[in-house]
């Protein structure tokens, strides 16, 4: 009888794990086969050539540029993201009458399609749009810019777009973990003479390290994995200079190049694993040490 008992809760596992098992571990260790093959549309037989489609990412111009602006994307929306996350918790935790309506404004955007997204900003992006037109009228024309067709600020440009679009969602869970500090806290620091930023810095940041934890996560695959912004608003151009990594993905599979995409794949979530891991482990540590 206690066996039985104890054997149930795998009884519960078994069909989980294998559905995992067969959608995304045997996939998976399948691509990685593949990754060293030079498997093409054009090809009837795969062949095994080892490191070569790695050699050819870290020789290859275009995807060493998809690299550096993949790079560039998750570090810019990492900190946009959660700098101005944290920034709206807190001022719409305080005691303001709209507080509720602009808690829904600002999460708004985050619930919308990446498609719809981009019908909103490309005409407001174009060097005769919305923004430069304000920069003109406030006169500053100067920081006119043709945003999304200059090569040196084009992921910059879609970066901002996906802050712009996805603050809110870290916006909520920051304030979900703001509200779950005991006033006591406070209470307490402002008798002993702590100022607010004092306060910030020694009580509301420590106690908000969970929060920040999954945000940090959430944030930093998103930006690491990031394809439909650059895919919807730029389509990797101008030229090749928007290009990520996930976009070169689907550029491989598209031309036949299916090894070297699997290749590229691979890199990727080698990348995400190596990077995402040794974080989540650090910011566990310093949840329990604070």
């Amino acid at each position: 009888m206690k066996v039985s008992k104890r054997l149930y809760s795998y009884y519960l596992i078994w069909p989980a794990l294998l559905i995992y098992s067969v959608f995304f571990v045997l996939p998976a260790l399948t691509g990685l086969f593949y990754s060293f093959t030079d498997w093409r549309l054009d090809r009837e037989a795969v062949k095994f050539i080892g490191w070569d489609n790695f050699e050819r990412i870290f020789t290859d111009r275009t995807l060493l540029l998809a690299m550096k602006n993949t790079a560039i994307f998750a570090i810019v929306t990492v900190l946009g993201k959660n700098l101005l996350g944290i920034a709206l918790a807190v001022g719409l935790n305080m005691k303001l009458k709209s507080k509720n309506l602009l808690r829904a404004i600002f999460y708004s955007p985050s619930i919308l399609s990446v498609l719809v997204i981009s019908i909103v900003f490309t005409p407001m992006l174009r060097s005769d749009g919305t923004i430069n037109r304000i920069f003109e009228a406030v006169g500053l024309p100067s920081l006119s810019q043709a945003w999304l067709t200059n090569p040196a600020i084009v992921i910059w440009t879609v970066a901002f777009v996906s802050i712009w679009q996805h603050t809110g969602f870290q916006m909520a869970i920051y304030l979900a973990g703001l509200q779950s500090i005991s006033k006591e806290y406070y209470e307490a620091a402002t008798i002993d003479g702590a100022g607010s930023w004092r306060s910030f810095r020694s009580i509301t940041i420590p106690l908000l390290l969970p929060a920040i934890n999954i945000n940090l996560m959430l944030t930093l695959i998103g930006g690491l994995k990031v394809f439909s912004e650059v895919f919807v608003l730029t389509g990797g151009g101008p030229g090749n200079a928007s290009q990520v990594v996930g976009t070169i993905i689907l550029r491989s599979f598209g031309e036949g190049s299916w090894g070297l995409g699997t290749a590229v794949n691979t890199l990727l979530f080698a990348a995400v694993t190596i990077i995402s891991i040794p974080l989540l482990i650090f910011m566990r540590r310093k949840e329990v040490s604070e």
